[in-house]
């Protein structure tokens, strides 16, 4: 079983933001670039209302530094 629950994008994002994650710019529809000091940058491409499933928020996790107490 995943340590890692279905969110919706939206949420997913907010989190993102709040570890320290930012948006360094957005494309049009839904790829927005992230940056955080020392990462490399994240390309986020759902879009808010999509409901992503544990094995991607675990992807997702393992390349922002994610942890599941964070969201």
């Amino acid at each position: 079983m995943s340590d890692w629950p279905s969110v919706k994008a939206k949420h997913l994002l907010r989190s993102l933001v709040r570890v320290g994650w930012s948006i360094k710019r957005q494309t049009r529809g839904s790829h927005k670039i992230l940056e955080r000091p020392g990462w490399t940058d994240f390309i986020f491409a759902f879009h808010d209302g999509d409901e992503i499933g544990p094995r991607m928020v675990a992807r997702v996790a393992k390349k922002t530094g994610l942890k599941p107490e964070d969201l």
